[in-house]
């Protein structure tokens, strides 16, 4: 990908499909609502395209995409209007994620976590970053990455305790 501006031409394409998985996910396991999703990955590559910035490395683009996913994502559920509303039960109604039953139980328990561990999960098993980019993107040290990665994964434990799984 060329280090020049994506005001036009094809290029956005390519730069949606490559960071389209990365960012709808990150922004629903933080926020854990499609429709917020949705709305967070449209600002994060509005305000790409708005930003006209470019990047020397397709890292430097990586981790520009996960902190304003992060930061819109923050915005939008400490939102003044989403504090005051009561949302509607539709959670069983929404289609899940995965094919396999067992991801989604997986899925469910990731979302029943609490923030702090749930985002370096997400990060570090469905993203696949190492510890010092986890600890970047959220502002943490990367001690405290693999801290919570462990808490977190002793919680995940916990949760699908008896759950059974093919394979």
């Amino acid at each position: 990908m060329s280090t020049e501006p994506l005001r036009t031409g094809g290029d956005w394409n390519v730069l949606i499909d490559r960071y389209q998985n990365m960012v709808y996910g990150l922004a629903l396991a933080r926020t854990g609502s499609r429709e917020d999703a949705d709305d967070v990955f449209q600002e994060v590559f509005l305000a790409l395209f708005r930003s006209g910035k470019t990047f020397r490395e397709e890292e430097h683009r990586k981790a520009w995409l996960l902190r304003t996913t992060l930061n819109q994502s923050r915005r939008v559920t400490s939102s003044t209007w989403r504090n005051r509303t009561v949302p509607l039960e539709e959670r069983e109604a929404v289609a899940r994620p995965f094919r396999m039953s067992e991801e989604n139980r997986v899925w469910e328990a990731l979302q029943s976590l609490p923030e702090d561990y749930r985002l370096p999960l997400y990060l570090f098993y469905f993203e696949e970053l190492p510890t010092d980019q986890i600890a970047k993107a959220l502002g943490i040290r990367p001690g405290t990455v693999r801290m919570r990665l462990s808490r977190g994964r002793e919680q995940l434990r916990t949760l699908l305790k008896g759950v059974e799984f093919n394979g």
